[in-house]
This record gives structure tokens, C-alpha cells and sequence, in this order.
């Protein structure tokens, strides 16, 4: 394949009307309309000039036939202008810009515009053309012969269509062997930070009221401060405290067998994990065959997934369920299913210290797209060393935080006393003076990483806060990458959530599958049998309907039965 491919999973790409107007920027409707003017003018013009037709043409116009292409050829040429101003007009730079260098601000979704709270009714309109602006620093911009240089959204849906929830919409994808020769031969260069190393405590004891665990350290709050002061060479809290090395006596521990593997190189991996039997396995779809020989896939499990496992005899002592290589955790760290799933999702560059590249994906998710195509889509065609998709709806933390007491996700005052923190940390509502960064709040069930020590630190830094306080990592996402971007010219890639739906599709939990009633057998409807229609004249029969068919019964059994009594008085 010479061009790119447009990965594509549904004819709808979702509640994007306000976003893909934000795109157009009002040229495309320009366009239409100087379609409808220039058709119109082109036929006002035309009848202008048939009026002093010479007496010659009337015998040539009355022909059919020439009336006939005389009438294509003028609607080619309408076609033909036509299409010219709507291409002239959508190739205006605020059209054409290359999807994933540039973002949209505010992400909006659905029909509620929360642009509002930000930019302010009165100033929407003035700050139309401001929405297509750098998503990150170091954003590039793909040269002319790239085969997914001109891809932009296509055109809205009508606004009066309705959309329910989030969606996926089109990712310009290149074929799996460009995507491989695009990748880096070598590291990305970390900015000022160039060696980082780990704090090992035997025994760590908690000095401050503020939470944390053995696992993580229980680092001080002048420790917290200090890991944000950027050097060249750093020494930082990153779990994995005691012991040895990542998973020897740690907590969070594998098998040796699986430690020997870890320690293994791997240009990529694909990483993923289900905890408190939480979830149900998903099979990658549509992997190349050069992926499934490169890139190992590790599925995480506890020791109560592992016993269900077993007793469904889904794993067998091979330790592999489809592309899945399972590693069993020994001694969790937490009580809490879900933050256990934290260390390996945030923890990946410890627990493979000898990895280049790793894409993680919840347990939840189902990876469709190659592991090179997306790692080419959202790292290398970005020049970016990290890749996280925006919430598909919020990009406010505090409302982040509302929303999740709303819904019960975590204990009340521990949100409120996390956001309160912050908030003396100088973390402030999302505003246009945070321009360029797009959201504070990260759909964060994908991460993309290149593993160089900047980033390292930031996922670090980033669990250290899901130790301290909630499990909830979207709340702490904004404040560590604000802190380490005050101090490194370094960003993080933000791109839309209808473009990670592209790559991934999120099934349910399974205390949610096994509440859900059986799927109703389909009822099989054969189709009626023939009438049998031998020794007859064929012919159209038409059939009876409602009354008449009810009173042509009637008629029939009353003449069967004068027949009858016909038959009996010619007996007698």
C-alpha cells in the first residue's frame, strides 16, 4: 500500500458536531453558500444570453437530442466550478490542518457546549478562529508527501441528528510497514533530566497525616516538593520501596520465571491488567503478523482472577490466553482492587526497565488497530514521548471531582480533601489562560509512553499523588504535569477521545456483563409453504384480506354444507 489508511470502525464519528464546526471554522458552510451564489449567478447569466440567440439556434434546440447534451454539458460545468470553490475554500489553512499537531479548545461533545464556561457567549464568536491551535509543544507538522498530510475530519452530521454518548471518529492510519521504518532508531532526548534512580526503604514508616503505603514509601511532603525540582541527575519515590528489585519481595511480586522475562529488551510491549477478577479478558484484533512476533502482550493478574482463570480453564499451565502472556502478582499491596491496577498501568518502566516503547490499555479495552500503527499515529508522526486522550466530556477538575462524588467513585471527603489540597497548590479551574494545554482532565485508560527519564518521572510522580490520596488518577494527572512543565520545556500529547474509540472498544465490567438477562433466542420464522398449484391454470391469486376474507370463509362452509345436505337428499 502506497497511502494511508483511514481506520474507521463506524459511519459515525460521534458528538462532534460542535467540535468539527470548531474545525471547519464556519468555511465550510462559506463554501456551500458560494456554490449556491456562483450556480445562481451562472444561471441567471445563462438565461441573459439565450435571449438574443441568432434564428440558426432554434432549429438546433428543438432537436432532442442536442437539447439533451447541450443540458449535460451545462450541468458538468456547474459541477465542475462547483467543485472547485468548495475545494478551494475547504483548503484554506483553517481547514487543512494536520489532525493530532493541532487541537480543538475547548473539547466539547454532545449538545451541551461548555465552551460557555470558559470563553463566554459574547466572545465565542471572536475567538472562532482561536479554537485550531498547537496541541503541544513540539508538535510537528507532516510534510506535503505524507501519505496522511491532507486528512482532515469529514463534515459535521446535521445538527438535528441526534447522537447518544461519546464515538469514534476516522484515525489516518499509516500501513503497518511505514508505520514500522517511521519508528525513532534512537531515543528521545530528555530535557534536563538525564539520570534518574529510586528510593529503596527496608522499612519505611509514615510521618504525616496524609495517606500513603508501605509499597509507595510514604514520602514526606518536603520529599513531594523536592521530586518537582528538576535536575540532571534525580533520586525519587517510585514504589517498589523494599527489597531488591521490582517484584522481589516488594510487594507486587512475580514468579522468577517471570521475573527472568521482564528483565528481557523489547523495542514495544503492550501492557494490561485485571485485578479482583474485575474483568473479562479481550483479544486484540487486526495484528499484524510482524507484531505478533515483535511485540509481547502482558496481561497482569491477581491471585483471585488467576483461580477463576483456572476454573473456566481458560488458563492452562502454558500461561498464555491467546496473544495474552500472563504474569500473576503474589503479595498486593492494596486492598482496593482498583488501585492495585495502578502500579502496573503507572509502574511499566519499573517493572521493564529494558523497553522502549509501551502502550497500556485497561482491562476493559480491546485493542483493534496494530501496536506500530498507533504508536506511529500518537508518538512518532508527533514527535511527543507521551500520548493520553482527553475526557470526552470535562477538562475541568473540579467539575472532574463533582462528578465523581456524583457518582459514588471514591469516598466524598477524600475527593474534597485532594481538590482542597490542590487548590493551595495554586490549581485553578480551567481557563483560556492555559492555552495551549487543551484539558486538565485525561481519559486515562491508554497510555502511550516512549520510556526516557522525563517521563519516567512523571509517572512516578503521578502514582506518588494516587498513593497519597485517591485512586482516582484524573485528579492528579493536571497537577504533576503543570509542576514538571513550569520547570522542563516538555508536554504531554492530549488527543481527542473519539480518536482513541478508534483503536479501542471498552466493553463493560463484569459485575455488569453478569447482571445484564440473557440475550432472547432469535425466533426463527420459516417461510410459508408453496400452494400447491399442480393441474391448475397458473395465475395471479389475490388474497383475502381483514372482512372479506372472514365473510369468504363464511361462504365457503355454508356451500359445503348445502353440498352435504344435497348429497344426503339425492341418497335418500
Amino acid at each position: 500500500m502506497n497511502g494511508g489508511s483511514l481506520g474507521l470502525r463506524t459511519g459515525s464519528y460521534g458528538l462532534l458536531q460542535n467540535i468539527n464546526r470548531a474545525i471547519a471554522g464556519g468555511e465550510i458552510s462559506k463554501s456551500l453558500s458560494n456554490v449556491r451564489k456562483s450556480s445562481t449567478k451562472m444561471l441567471s447569466g445563462i438565461r441573459e444570453k439565450e435571449r438574443p440567440l441568432p434564428n440558426a439556434w432554434y432549429r438546433y434546440i428543438g432537436c432532442r437530442k442536442f437539447s439533451m447534451l447541450l443540458l449535460i454539458a451545462f450541468a458538468l460545468l456547474v459541477f465542475a466550478l462547483g467543485s472547485f470553490v468548495v475545494n478551494k475554500d475547504s483548503t484554506s489553512p483553517n481547514v487543512l490542518q494536520r489532525i493530532g499537531t493541532l487541537g480543538i479548545v475547548p473539547y466539547v461533545n454532545g449538545g451541551h457546549h461548555e465552551a460557555s464556561q470558559i470563553l463566554g457567549e459574547k466572545d465565542k464568536k471572536k475567538d472562532e478562529n482561536r479554537f485550531l491551535i498547537p496541541a503541544f509543544k513540539g508538535a510537528s507538522v507532516l510534510p506535503f508527501h505524507h501519505p496522511c498530510a491532507n486528512f482532515t475530519f469529514p463534515p459535521p452530521p446535521p445538527p438535528t441528528r441526534r447522537r447518544l454518548g461519546p464515538r469514534p471518529c476516522p484515525v489516518c492510519y499509516l500501513p503497518v510497514d511505514q508505520a514500522i521504518a517511521s519508528m525513532p532508531s534512537s531515543s528521545s532526548a530528555s530535557p534536563v533530566l538525564h539520570n534518574l534512580t529510586y528510593v529503596l526503604n527496608e522499612n519505611p514508616i509514615k510521618s504525616e497525616p496524609h495517606g500513603g503505603s508501605d509499597f509507595g514509601g510514604y514520602p514526606s511532603l518536603k520529599q513531594r516538593n523536592d521530586s518537582f525540582d528538576i535536575k540532571e541527575s534525580m533520586a525519587v519515590h517510585c514504589g517498589f520501596v523494599k527489597g531488591s528489585k521490582p517484584g522481589h519481595g516488594t510487594g507486587f511480586d512475580f514468579d522468577e520465571s517471570d521475573l527472568a522475562e521482564l528483565q528481557q529488551f523489547h523495542d514495544i510491549i503492550v501492557a494490561s491488567a485485571i485485578f479482583g477478577n474485575y474483568d473479562i479478558i479481550q483479544h486484540p484484533q487486526n495484528i499484524s503478523e510482524e507484531a505478533k512476533k515483535n511485540i509481547p502482550f502482558y496481561m497482569f493478574v491477581d491471585e483471585e482472577t488467576e483461580a477463576f482463570m483456572k476454573n473456566r480453564s481458560i488458563l492452562s499451565s502454558s500461561k498464555r490466553v491467546g496473544l495474552w502472556r500472563i504474569v500473576v502478582i503474589h503479595n498486593v499491596p492494596y486492598s482496593d482492587a482498583r488501585r492495585n491496577g495502578k502500579v502496573p498501568k503507572l509502574l511499566l518502566h519499573r517493572i521493564f526497565p529494558n523497553v522502549r516503547y509501551s502502550i497500556w490499555i485497561d482491562g476493559k479495552l480491546q485493542l483493534v488497530v496494530d501496536p506500530y500503527q498507533v504508536l506511529e499515529r500518537f508518538l512518532w508522526r508527533q514527535n511527543a514521548n507521551f500520548a493520553i486522550s482527553r475526557h470526552y466530556r470535562r477538562f475541568d477538575v473540579f467539575v472532574e471531582a463533582e462528578a465523581n462524588k456524583a457518582a459514588g467513585k471514591y469516598d466524598n471527603s477524600s475527593i474534597d480533601e485532594q481538590v482542597d489540597f490542590y487548590k493551595k497548590e495554586g490549581l485553578t479551574p480551567y481557563s483560556e489562560a492555559k492555552l495551549p494545554i487543551t484539558s486538565d482532565v485525561p481519559e486515562g485508560c491508554v497510555l502511550i509512553k516512549e520510556h526516557i527519564p522525563i517521563t519516567n518521572l512523571f509517572t512516578c510522580l503521578w502514582f506518588n499523588e494516587v498513593d497519597r490520596f485517591t485512586s482516582r488518577d484524573q485528579l492528579s494527572f493536571a497537577i504533576v504535569r503543570d509542576k514538571i512543565m513550569t520547570k522542563v520545556d516538555w508536554s504531554i500529547n492530549m488527543f481527542l477521545d473519539c480518536e482513541r474509540r478508534n483503536f479501542v472498544i471498552q466493553s463493560y465490567h463484569r459485575d455488569l456483563l453478569e447482571q445484564m438477562p440473557p440475550p432472547v433466542p432469535a425466533v426463527v420464522r420459516r417461510p410459508p409453504a408453496l400452494p400447491n398449484t399442480r393441474g391448475k391454470t397458473p395465475g395471479k391469486r389475490i388474497p383475502r384480506r381483514g372482512r372479506d376474507r372472514r365473510s369468504g370463509s363464511r361462504r365457503h362452509r355454508k356451500a359445503a354444507a348445502s353440498n352435504r345436505e344435497q348429497f344426503l337428499l339425492n341418497a335418500v
